[in-house]
């Protein structure tokens, strides 16, 4: 029978959380949000670390917490990975993957810890040390250890924080690997946006205790509720217009001096806000008819082969950012034109 967890928590102290979210078997679900956001306490209280003050965490049908329920991380079968391994140093990578299968005969320990060694790739290196093995391999070491007791859940807490890019990349492509062999629910913890769109099919972004938004990476990226999660997925054109006139299917904005249509049907007079990705910006001929929107440069900065821009709108502190290739003539204060395609437009809950 495939699990399910589920949950809906919440306290006052010592600091205000609220949480309500499930993970069926074989979905890693990722709990994005900046540091001191709530995400590693949520994860402690799924792994029985902490009790929340009420409601409930349960993985189908069996309750973990609730008001007379409490069980211990023991009875609830977890495997933990956290950030900085956790491993034993006196003991030898495959003594410390089969530190967590004491309950069975030796023989199978040994057969278990190596064969999760292998699943990680790193068979070769079982009798080191966790000293003697990089960070990357380190890791590999717990996350043999958190899977080879068969865990009913896997909590991941920032796993690859401490991994340069390239050993994070590997330990990625490790996990995804893994993961269709691990009918579990998964739970990452990260603050990296790249890593919980490459590894989770569903993010629950989460913000001062609570959680803004839960859905696929796509439907966070494209559709964000509000300004926080816009700005945590990495959107940075986020604007706040007036609606002035309205038809069946095109309403136009006000922004600073100028106005934009917009293919969406908006109550006139209504103040809204929207967001609109970079690759919806194009710069264009300053006398373009088409063009959009008109603003001077306020500052541009080169990374790799493109220039970071930001514009000021005339009649607004508000500014649009947006790349370009470096092949463009570009100066501080320079007047340009925007083709915006209004398509993109997505707009924000209140």
């Amino acid at each position: 029978m495939t699990s399910e967890l589920q949950l809906d928590i919440s306290q006052q102290r010592p600091f205000a959380l609220k949480a309500a979210l499930n993970c069926k078997a074989g979905e890693l679900l990722a709990l994005l949000g900046p540091s001191g956001c709530g995400k590693s306490t949520l994860l402690r209280m799924i792994a029985g670390l902490q009790h929340a003050e009420s409601g409930y965490i349960r993985l189908s049908d069996e309750f973990w917490c609730n008001e007379v329920i409490k069980l211990t991380p023991q009875q609830r079968h977890i495997g933990y990975v956290p950030q900085h391994y956790g491993l034993f140093p006196h003991m030898t990578a495959l003594q410390n993957v089969k530190a967590a299968l004491h309950g069975l005969p030796s023989q199978e320990q040994s057969t278990r810890a190596q064969t999760w060694l292998g699943k990680v790739k790193l068979s070769d290196l079982a009798h080191r040390k966790p000293a003697t093995l990089s960070g990357g391999q380190q890791q590999r070491v717990a996350l043999a250890r958190a899977l080879a007791a068969h865990p009913s859940i896997l909590l991941l807490d920032e796993p690859f924080s401490a991994l340069d890019s390239m050993t994070r990349e590997d330990l990625y492509r490790t996990l995804a690997e893994l993961k269709p062999q691990l009918n579990i629910p998964m739970i990452l913890v990260t603050h990296n946006l790249h890593e919980a769109q490459l590894l989770a099919d569903h993010i629950a972004v989460m913000g001062q205790g609570c959680i803004l938004q839960q859905g696929t990476p796509d439907a966070i990226m494209q559709r964000p509720v509000s300004r926080a999660v816009a700005a945590q997925v990495g959107l940075r054109n986020i604007f706040s217009s007036t609606v002035i006139s309205a038809t069946e299917n095109h309403s136009l904005l006000s922004l600073g001096s100028q106005t934009l249509a917009v293919p969406h049907r908006l109550s006139v007079g209504l103040t809204i806000e929207w967001c609109v990705p970079h690759h919806a910006l194009l710069l264009t001929n300053q006398h373009e008819e088409a063009a959009h929107l008109t603003g001077n440069i306020d500052q541009c900065i080169l990374l790799g082969d493109q220039w970071l821009i930001s514009i000021n709108l005339p009649g607004t502190t508000q500014r649009i950012e947006l790349q370009c290739a470096n092949s463009m003539p570009l100066a501080i204060h320079q007047p340009v034109s925007m083709v915006l395609n209004t398509e993109h437009i997505h707009i924000l809950q209140a």
